[in-house]
């Protein structure tokens, strides 16, 4: 779980700073995605690496919750979180939703099969268009949103996983996780917020 979620965390890294150069405009993007396009051995080595990170992570998120629900077959009579979060509450919900959306992106801005106005190689024109339909925007920043929550929890328990768990790490690791999450989150709402703003256009 740790490991690929640590893959799954260095690629919406670098795909959020990829997604920010729409700011410098159409010229840079597209030279950007016709750069990652230009080598296909690189391009399918990353793509294979993450679709086996995202099945990994999946089936470990299965094993995990099941070990959950047959740790306690019997429901708590009353139950009052104590330890944990919304982002930890959440994981089993936001996981999913996250898939779902991923699959949904993939058609909309890689295939273009969801997007009313394609164009191939022509992804600065499909950021805008895409995004410029208030309610394909507003999907885009709820997913995120839910990305944020994942993020948090997922990059602490990382941690966790992998045995740096000491009360004098407790703090920064919290901290480098918030931080880590609503950048991430502002990064990638930029870029509907600026289509929709007129800033991209």
């Amino acid at each position: 779980m740790a490991v690929t979620g640590f893959i799954g965390f260095a690629y919406v890294v670098v795909h959020m700073l990829g997604n920010l150069q729409a700011y410098e405009g159409p010229g840079q993007l597209n030279s950007y995605a016709a750069l990652l396009k230009s080598n296909a051995v690189f391009l399918w080595g990353a793509r294979t690496i993450l679709i086996a990170a995202v099945v990994l992570h999946i089936v470990a998120a299965s094993q995990l919750a099941k070990t959950s629900l047959s740790s306690r077959p019997v429901a708590y009579s009353r139950w009052r979180a104590m330890a944990s979060n919304i982002a930890s509450r959440t994981m089993r919900w936001t996981g999913p939703l996250l898939a779902i959306f991923i699959a949904y992106h993939l058609l909309h801005m890689t295939t273009g099969t969801l997007h009313p106005s394609f164009h191939e190689g022509n992804v600065y024109r499909n950021v805008v268009t895409g995004f410029r339909v208030w309610y394909i925007s507003a999907l885009y920043i709820v997913a995120m949103l839910a990305l944020g929550l994942h993020l948090f929890h997922g990059i602490w328990s990382m941690f966790q996983t992998v045995g740096i768990h000491r009360p004098k790490y407790d703090d920064p690791i919290r901290r480098f996780a918030t931080i880590a999450a609503i950048v991430i989150v502002i990064g990638f709402i930029a870029v509907p917020a600026g289509v929709l703003l007129g800033i991209i256009s």
